[in-house]
């Protein structure tokens, strides 16, 4: 070892580093080139039915293919369900993989922290401080966005494990501390009196004092040493003032600067208009906005019960006007070359109705879609069998879907990132990039 190292190495104790750390500090991966700089994801919590969405099965009996018949869509020779005529029209854009699947069966927090982490912390129950962080945290933190804009958003809920439960891992900062949790925004945006108090400055309170604060704060901040907690407090807290002073951050939250007309299309609910705000985060220069579509584990796509009047009455009409509106506007816009949406679930829903006329839990087959951000376009990856209970081809995992969509957004996968007390961890170790869904 050369002078340098052995003083390093002598000095671990006083500058807090460890020595996996130091050992490691050379070895850098590079990281890809980006091919998208913002990303849109909407978590359809719960547990999507694939086989009355994405891959249907016109053939099958009655128990298995559902009562919603399939329409064509703006792909040639691929079909969607009925009840999604917006997102038919769009599907030319999308890749869909039909191919998904893993083994979290019974567990919500398990199955949703895989598919948000591509990391099985094999353990029931709510968040912890040792999960790992959501996609949205490390982006931010590898690439901060150019304005003073929030870096990653999370809305319209911090979706719960099941009703009156702790909340779900897989959307928070998680081992990289709470320096780089999202910015939660747990309020209604189709509620006229819509508002992020957050962003708003105390009535007492001016630009010129808020000014004055921020350099008192840069004073003390190069005066005092911190600790690891106190440092996480500070990142916060220059955060929460960069935003109070910035017009780009208040005018993004405004919806009321959209279109009558577009906000009906988008729906007039909690979730199509949290989409629509996505949209504008993300054009005020925000890298991610991730959507839980559900108060609880077990609201909304869960669909254990009554699973054809809800996918009829609610869940599906709202999504396809969400959704295809979000892609029709991004694109319309020149934004989707450029944004990721990427459709996700924790699973999918069991070929076979149960006795209470409901889907349950099945995670050895199901789909999601990727649209836009260097995926390809009009791709359809992946088959599942006759009943759309296994893949038939193509199988793939969460962690090789989170591995490229790390690898789209300019991170390399296979990196190592490190907790707040500074260990090593693989940003996604099981999971590989598929060079097949990108252009």
């Amino acid at each position: 070892m050369s002078r340098r190292h052995l003083l390093q190495v002598g000095g671990l104790g006083l500058t807090g580093l460890q020595l996996p750390r130091l050992l490691l500090a050379e070895e850098s991966v590079a990281n890809p080139t980006p091919r998208a700089d913002s990303c849109i994801l909407l978590m359809l919590n719960g547990g999507p039915s694939h086989l009355d969405m994405w891959d249907m099965k016109p053939e099958q009996s009655e128990g298995i293919r559902g009562e919603f018949n399939p329409i064509s869509t703006s792909l040639s020779g691929y079909q969607i369900c009925e009840l999604m005529p917006r997102l038919a029209r769009q599907m030319h854009h999308a890749a869909v993989v039909r191919s998904m699947h893993h083994h979290v069966n019974s567990s919500h927090a398990s199955a949703v922290h895989l598919a948000m982490t591509g990391y099985d912390r094999k353990a029931p129950g709510g968040k912890l401080p040792t999960d790992y962080p959501t996609i949205g945290s490390v982006f931010s933190q590898k690439r901060p966005p150019d304005k003073p804009i929030v870096p990653t958003v999370h809305l319209p809920y911090y979706t719960k494990e099941g009703a009156g439960g702790p909340p779900q891992p897989g959307f928070s900062g998680g081992f990289l501390g709470h320096g780089q949790d999202p910015f939660y925004v747990l309020s209604d945006p189709s509620d006229p009196e819509f508002k992020v108090s957050e962003l708003s400055l105390i009535a007492d309170v001016s630009h010129q004092r808020l000014d004055k604060r921020r350099e008192l704060f840069n004073q003390l901040d190069q005066r005092v040493t911190r600790r690891i907690a106190t440092k996480q407090m500070d990142t916060l807290q220059t955060r929460a003032i960069d935003l109070l002073s910035s017009p780009e951050a208040q005018n993004a939250f405004n919806l009321n600067q959209e279109s009558e007309s577009l906000r009906d299309a988008y729906g007039r609910n909690i979730y199509g208009q949290s989409t629509l705000l996505a949209r504008r985060l993300i054009e005020a220069g925000t890298r991610m906005v991730t959507l839980s579509w559900a108060p609880d584990a077990n609201a909304t796509w869960d669909t254990h019960f009554n699973h054809n009047r809800l996918m009829k009455n609610t869940l599906l009409p709202q999504f396809d006007s969400a959704c295809g509106s979000l892609i029709a506007d991004l694109h319309d816009r020149g934004m989707l070359e450029r944004t990721v949406v990427a459709v996700l679930g924790d699973f999918g829903r069991s070929p076979k109705f149960n006795v209470d006329a409901g889907r349950d839990h099945w995670p050895y087959c199901y789909s999601l879609m990727l649209i836009g951000g260097g995926f390809k376009q009009g791709l359809i990856y992946g088959s599942s069998d006759d009943q759309g209970a296994f893949p038939a081809s193509k199988p793939t995992t969460p962690s090789q879907v989170i591995a490229t969509l790390y690898h789209t957004l300019g991170i390399a996968p296979d990196q190592l990132i490190y907790d707040a007390q500074n260990r090593p961890h693989t940003l996604v170790p099981e999971g590989e990039v598929i060079d097949e869904l990108l252009i």
